[in-house]
């Protein structure tokens, strides 16, 4: 049975451009600060590997946390 993860994600290079009086070429500014995403998965493993193929390491991203959503 699937359960509800929330995951804190942010853009590292965004962060760094912006610090740097810069901006990046795809992403907004905003990616600079930790968005919040929920993800459905049946185990914390499962979320943490679906959110790696989303928000790749390799763009720029990192994956702050991933919790289970309250009431799960």
């Amino acid at each position: 049975m699937n359960k509800l993860f929330e995951a804190a994600v942010y853009n590292e290079d965004v962060l760094n451009l912006i610090k740097n009086g810069e901006h990046h070429k795809d992403l907004s500014d905003d990616w600079a600060n930790t968005h919040y995403f929920e993800i459905e998965a049946s185990t914390i493993e499962e979320a943490w590997s679906k959110a790696n193929r989303k928000w790749r390491a390799g763009h720029g991203f990192v994956i702050k946390a991933i919790e289970l959503m309250d009431g799960e």
